[in-house]
């Protein structure tokens, strides 16, 4: 069954020269929408481009897919994460350079409604994921009364590639960053248009983990975002001197773009471009094998555009947006070894995230609410693993392989709970309760979560 809303006579802006399709599809008691651009070649290496078309009835298809997502490598079926988050046919990933696409799940029925929106940047190392895995979902935060937005970007070579040959065809002296510019561009098309799915466009939070959490940290600390951003929440890799974020320059950035297209044997702009995006994710994999010293080598870069400075430095200075903040990472977390449990220590993500609100405080702004998963999830020994987290609080344990209990359902509700408070008011708390405090200088407070005992 299909129930259609009118949505008025928006103005549809693409991410690229092309304009997009909205979709529209029946969910319970909700609706998903897609973005979906007209397929033709993509300007590869490129700053995405704007333009806008009337919305037009012509324009509306069903949603009965997903979009395609950016050329990756697949996780293997029998690895880790594979086996974690991408069985499932149903969430298949159907590559092409043409995977600009971001999806929207309202319940909003009217137009007016003013609904707080959450809009959310997947991980995957910069190299990996989309919008769409099995673990993402939106119906428990339309249940809630908030929409959610989910988007692709550009990945590895594609989203971050920087080269001397490049920056001298900008005309401005500068390239790569094309994954982070994307990110811009879909985050300022929801601003100008999410009021037509009953959101309200001064009310959006910026959400992401891992890689996208990195994300994040990169929107709130860059002049580009202006005020579109009312909150934000990290997870799993944001924070002050967490060890993870990497202050890139731009001229490191081209050297290494510099090494890649040698090793592509490219010796032009023009023969990098006709190198077929299936060979471009072959390059990328080698890349990663001569040069073991330089993983995570396409990530943002710090051009004097998008950044200005580092990201420590961002902070000290007072240059990240004054915004309430929450962020927490997973008991196993990346860079937490068996060792430094058994001693108590923890690793530079959770100490990273303290250290965030803490550097808050000191510059006279409202401290943020931490929180520590640490939930050893069933069905193998990998613990609270980096990314465990997400069944919980997008409500989708039941698409999950492994056993749950009563109690794992219970702190998935728990969870949807507190980020969607956060998201409607900046505190994660339910009206009249005080179980989260403010992590301060004279009270480092840190949410646990887990099942109850």
């Amino acid at each position: 069954m299909e129930k259609v809303i009118s949505i008025g006579k928006q103005n549809f802006a693409s991410l690229r020269e092309n304009h997009y399709h909205s979709y529209k599809k029946w969910k319970g008691d909700f609706y998903l929408w897609q973005l979906q651009r007209q397929k033709q070649n993509m300007d590869r290496f490129m700053v995405c481009k704007k333009t806008a078309t009337r919305y037009s009835a012509a324009f509306v298809y069903k949603a009965d897919h997903f979009g395609c997502v950016c050329p990756q490598t697949e996780h293997e079926p029998d690895s880790f994460y594979g086996k974690e988050f991408y069985l499932d046919p149903e969430f298949g990933m159907n590559q092409s350079e043409d995977c600009l696409y971001l999806n929207i799940w309202t319940p909003a029925n009217t137009v007016d409604e003013k609904l707080p929106v959450a809009f959310w940047i997947h991980g995957g190392a910069f190299m990996h994921g989309f919008s769409h895995e099995s673990e993402f979902d939106g119906a428990a935060y339309c249940e809630r009364g908030v929409i959610l937005v989910t988007i692709n970007y550009r990945l590895g070579a594609f989203g971050f590639l920087a080269h001397p040959w490049l920056s001298e065809e900008s005309g401005v002296g500068r390239s790569g960053n094309y994954a982070i510019l994307d990110q811009i561009a879909a985050l300022k098309w929801v601003k100008e248009n999410i009021a037509a799915f009953g959101g309200d466009p001064e009310n959006i939070t910026v959400f992401g983990q891992s890689a996208g959490c990195m994300s994040v940290q990169t929107l709130i600390s860059s002049p580009l975002t202006e005020n579109w951003i009312s909150k934000a929440i990290f997870q799993s890799a944001g924070g002050y001197d967490t060890g993870l974020n990497r202050d890139m320059p731009l001229s490191e950035a081209e050297t290494i773009g510099q090494e890649f297209v040698e090793l592509s044997g490219a010796k032009s702009l023009e023969e990098l471009r006709a190198i077929p995006a299936e060979k471009i994710v072959e390059l990328q994999e080698e890349f990663g094998r001569v040069n073991p010293s330089s993983m995570l080598s396409f990530v943002p870069n710090i051009d004097n555009h998008l950044l200005t400075c580092g990201y420590n430095d961002a902070v000290t200075e007072g240059k990240i947006k004054d915004i309430p903040y929450m962020l927490g990472s997973t008991a196993d977390d990346i860079g937490v070894f068996p060792e430094m449990k058994e001693k108590g220590e923890h690793g530079g993500i959770y100490k990273g995230c303290i250290n965030w609100s803490l550097a808050l405080e000191k510059l006279g702004r409202k401290p943020a609410y931490v929180y520590y998963f640490t939930r050893a999830l069933l069905g193998d020994n990998a613990g609270a693993f980096h990314s465990s987290e997400l069944w919980y609080m997008f409500g989708t344990l039941g698409r999950s392989w492994r056993p749950k209990t009563e109690g794992d359902y219970a702190l998935s509700k728990e969870m949807m709970d507190d980020w969607t408070n956060f998201m409607k008011t900046g505190n994660p708390n339910a009206e009249g309760k005080d179980d989260w405090k403010p992590c301060t200088k004279d009270d480092p407070y840190v949410q646990v979560l887990d099942v109850r005992k």
